[in-house]
């Protein structure tokens, strides 16, 4: 099972992106990126990460699947807090990786697209 913790839900990804989740993982679960106050100190945001383990461990103990991961893409302290934990419970986190197209639309403003190319490991 993949588990997708970001801000873009599955149901919102690219058939390409979807279809390779699947293909690896079998199933994709979402879980909602937690909304990280700003003013929050570190140690709160670290305690919302061991929340969010127990979280993920939890569905992964829901599933007999062995090829679990994580896809782990959000608010940066967030995100490094909750990767040193998964990484001590040896589970898996990888990110999406995207090529960036960007033009100027005739109004002068900026417009980004993005195409997904692959996932990557979390090293």
């Amino acid at each position: 099972m993949l588990i997708n913790l970001s801000n873009h839900p599955s149901s919102m990804w690219h058939p390409d992106q979807l279809n390779l989740a699947i293909e690896l993982y079998g199933d994709v679960k979402d879980i909602s990126f937690p909304q990280i106050d700003p003013h929050s100190d570190s140690d709160s945001v670290y305690n919302l990460a061991k929340e969010y383990l127990d979280r993920i461990i939890t569905k992964f103990k829901q599933t007999e699947k062995e090829n679990n991961a994580v896809h782990l893409m959000g608010e940066l302290t967030f995100s490094y807090s909750l990767t040193n934990l998964l990484k001590k419970e040896d589970i898996q986190i990888i990110a999406s990786t995207t090529s960036r197209d960007v033009k100027i639309d005739e109004n002068g403003n900026k417009v980004s697209i993005f195409k997904f190319v692959r996932f990557r490991n979390y090293k």
